[in-house]
């Protein structure tokens, strides 16, 4: 079935662009680029978003406290415009795909199968996905790739977004359940509220969201689907 395989797909689809994110490679970078560190990876990802206030890129990124992301975006615009930055935090996803992603694969084919995902969706309701549809892709293959599955990324960040909100979880409460050690990077700080009797709520976001991502893999033909699941779980597999 179609959410079974989204299901399937969450794992490579969030870990492959978040080992960019949490590399300390990017940061050094950002820091070299006059960013003051997690500012890059603001300014870097909802960049893509274009000359907007704080206010709208906290709404975009969700699960992070509103008053970092104002902090940090406005320091971090006076470093260089969004359209830079998230041409510069792009470039770090595809440097990262050269520098660590095996060399035995077909990333031409797998760039391939994620663009027919991702110029088929809508962008209703995602917004970093609307943006960053509108980065250029590079050349080569791995880098494209790279690129690709992260604008695939946005698009499920999203649709998970929307689904936790609409089972009327807080955003915190979403990021201690799935993530509790991440609060803090997000902005968040103690005390924190108690999540147990919310974790069914969070199961059923997580099972709609994958419906929402088996609804846009529908383009894809049965083998193709096939395809790209195993094609990104070789490449999740081959990281170094």
């Amino acid at each position: 079935m179609l959410d079974e395989l989204a299901a399937r797909l969450a794992t490579p689809v969030g870990d492959l662009p978040s080992n960019v994110m949490l590399d300390r490679a990017t940061y050094e970078y950002g820091s070299e680029l006059g960013f003051d560190g997690l500012d890059f990876y603001v300014c870097g990802r909802g960049g893509a978003l274009g000359e907007v206030d704080a206010g709208v890129v906290a709404a975009a990124l969700v699960y992070f406290n509103p008053a970092m992301i104002r902090e940090r975006w406005d320091r971090g615009m006076q470093v260089m415009g969004a359209r830079k930055a998230a041409e510069s935090f792009a470039g770090r996803l595809h440097a990262w795909a050269r520098d660590h992603l095996a060399e035995d694969q077909d990333y031409e084919r797998l760039a391939e199968l994620l663009g027919i995902v991702v110029s088929a969706a809508s962008p209703a309701g995602a917004p970093l996905f609307a943006g960053w549809l509108t980065l250029p892709e590079p050349v080569e293959p791995a880098e494209l790739m790279m690129h690709r599955l992260n604008v695939l990324r946005e698009l499920r960040g999203a649709m998970h977004a929307c689904a936790v909100l609409a089972a009327g979880l807080d955003p915190l409460v979403a990021v201690l359940i799935k993530t509790p050690f991440m609060a803090g990077i997000f902005g968040w700080h103690e005390p924190y509220p108690e999540v147990d009797l919310a974790r069914d709520a969070w199961a059923e976001a997580e099972a709609a969201t994958n419906r929402a991502v088996g609804r846009v893999l529908a383009v894809l033909d049965e083998g193709q689907r096939e395809e790209l699941a195993c094609r990104l779980e070789h490449a999740h597999s081959g990281v170094h």
